[in-house]
């Protein structure tokens, strides 16, 4: 079963203006009754061979001219042999379009522009620009001009209408071409010169271990040069991800604009879209304008705040925003389709304060949605819950048009589960924490993620077997009952003095904090709640008795001392520490040198 989906992207640079240009020199400029034939011909079968080969040498001589693509450095720095050898072996009749400029320049190379349909209101010499070359964008040609502005600013303009046929038969065209490098390709929609192009399986090349993956950008690079001498090529998990590699490259904050090839670590899609701007998500401009008014300028940023706020605010537009910028993209244009996880719906017959009503519901969605996925053999590995809440709305035309009000709660499960009880007790928990701001009028339980279900099985006469989702669900229980940070841990840390060697961290938090690390499992140190003040017999300056809370306590063996001093600009300490063994057990106590007194610092349990 595959586990990783990848997606490549492919964007050719102002391709619709390559597209008219070619249908121009054609003569098929618009044509209405054009018919594509597969394998693409042009009149004369001997002079599309000469010419093919033409544009081939041509092809060669400006992308050599290019840098060399750069990868993120996360996947090595340059190309390996096998990758370079894979793209050699491309058969040389692959089918492509005629060349349609002469050699050597390039169509973008030339002052062109695309105007849009002209329209009975609109004189010839206000027709506005649609696309601009990049020589005309050197002459300070951009779209949204006039015609008129433009000509007086580059006397040499090519003009050509915007042609949808044409730009059609180029897109079905170049989508055959890059079929010769993976077998699922999908065009775009609306954005013609982008590519979608699967790339899982590609995992396995020899060499590095996304040997594959750069053999395929490279293939996808060399196909797509001989439209464009410097096309984008990107490689991610996600759509949103890799769309926006093909405008970046390697990096946002270099803006590194020769990075021709970028393939984003397998799980490095957010922290890849992090610094982007927030032009490269896909979002509503009203949305987008807001963010830009709170003073939200990149991907990151926007992804840093809390999905409740994002829901309140902006509702469901938001939140789907919110997960494109993180990251969490499920379109699949080239697969199949996305797997609908099962969502069970409910509405209370009564607005409810309370959450008893709403309980009742989620239990029995609960068994329906196990019940469903146990017999499809998947166990649910994180779920949400959405409540609707009563927004107050009313008869009239304006209130009756209100957005409903909901809020959103996502829980994903240390393990996956399969059964009813457990999953009913986590949901129980996040409802019992929730508090409701309106009454509650429906709600609604869904599978987010799931995993394969597990054929672990418990023993009967195995008294030591425990159900981890069990013991999931009755952790989950008691915060909701005792509040945070009562499932603790503990962490070490990186620290000399007793007291700060350790710290109790909550067993539900993702990670801990920066340099602290699970504890081994070892003879646990409990500190008291502040050191006890005791008395000291010494041997030679080692302790061998102490008097601890009118008990005398024999010393069987003593290590140390170890002098610990430090914080001098705070109030300083200066200690001699010891670990002792008594019959009663381990305990450490200390010398404070600044007052010589002895004090007991804990014991070892």
């Amino acid at each position: 079963m595959q586990l990783e989906w990848r997606v490549g992207c492919v964007r050719i640079p102002r391709f619709p203006i390559g597209a008219v240009w070619r249908a121009a020199r054609r003569g098929d400029l618009g044509a209405r009754d054009v018919q594509l034939l597969l394998p693409f011909r042009t009149r004369d079968g001997g002079r599309w061979l000469r010419e093919a080969e033409q544009e081939a040498r041509s092809t060669e001589n400006l992308t050599s001219q290019c840098p060399p693509p750069a990868f993120s450095r996360a996947n090595g720095d340059a190309p390996s042999r096998s990758s370079e050898s894979a793209i050699s072996t491309l058969p040389p009749s692959l089918p492509h379009p005629a060349p349609f400029v002469p050699l050597p320049a390039h169509w973008d190379e030339h002052p062109i522009v695309l105007t849009e349909a002209a329209t009975p209101q609109t004189t010839a010499g206000r027709r506005r620009l649609r696309a601009v070359s990049a020589a005309a964008g050197r002459a300070g040609i951009r779209a949204g001009m006039t015609i008129a502005e433009a000509r007086a600013m580059c006397g040499e303009l090519h003009e050509y209408p915007w042609d949808d046929v044409a730009i059609a038969g180029a897109t079905t065209e170049m989508t055959a071409m890059l079929l010769a490098a993976s077998p699922q390709v999908t065009p775009v929609a609306g954005t013609p010169g982008m590519w979608w192009v699967g790339a899982s399986g590609f995992t396995g090349g020899r060499g590095a271990d996304r040997g594959g993956e750069r053999e395929l950008a490279y293939t996808l690079r060399r196909i797509a040069a001989r439209w464009h001498p410097r096309p984008r090529v990107a490689i991610a998990n996600s759509c949103v991800a890799a769309r926006a590699a093909t405008w970046a490259g390697t990096s946002f904050q270099q803006g590194d604009d020769r990075s021709l090839v970028c393939i984003v670590p397998h799980g490095h899609d957010a922290a890849y879209l992090a610094p982007a701007p927030l032009a490269l998500v896909p979002m509503e401009d009203e949305l987008r304008a807001a963010l830009q008014a709170l003073g939200l300028r990149t991907v990151g940023a926007f992804a840093s705040l809390a999905l409740e706020d994002v829901e309140r605010r902006w509702g469901n537009e938001g939140i789907q925003a919110w997960r494109l910028a993180s990251g969490e993209d499920r379109r699949r244009p080239v697969l199949a389709r996305v797997p609908d996880h099962p969502v069970v719906e409910a509405e209370l017959p009564a607005p409810a304060t309370t959450m008893e009503p709403v309980l009742f519901l989620v239990r029995a969605a609960t068994e329906r949605l196990t019940t469903h996925l146990a017999a499809h053999g998947q166990a649910i590995a994180a779920f949400a819950i959405t409540l609707t809440l009563d927004d107050a709305r009313g008869a009239l035309p304006v209130n009756a048009l209100a957005r409903p009000h909901t809020v959103t709660r996502e829980v994903r499960l240390a393990r996956a589960v399969a059964r009813a009880g457990p999953l009913f007790e986590r949901c129980r928990a996040l409802l019992d924490t929730w508090t409701l701001t309106a009454p509650a009028i429906g709600v609604a339980v869904a599978v987010v993620a799931t995993a394969p279900l597990s054929g672990e099985q418990g023993d009967l006469l195995d008294t030591t077997w425990r159900d981890p989702a069990a013991v999931d669900a009755a952790l989950a229980r008691l915060r909701a009952e005792l509040g945070p940070n009562v499932v603790v841990k503990p962490v070490a840390r990186d620290a000399y003095v007793p007291e700060r060697m350790g710290a109790w961290k909550d067993d539900e938090s993702e990670s801990g904090e920066a340099g602290s690390t699970p504890l081994p499992a070892l003879p646990a140190l409990r500190l008291l709640e502040s050191p006890e003040s005791v008395f000291v017999a010494c041997d030679d300056g080692t302790p061998s008795s102490v008097t601890w809370r009118g008990r005398r306590i024999t010393v069987e063996r003593a290590v140390g001392p170890e002098r610990l001093s430090g914080d001098w600009w705070d109030d300083g300490y200066r200690r001699d520490y010891w670990r002792c063994e008594s019959a009663f057990g381990d305990f450490v106590l200390y010398l404070d040198r600044m007052d010589d007194q002895w004090w007991v610092q804990g014991w070892y349990d």
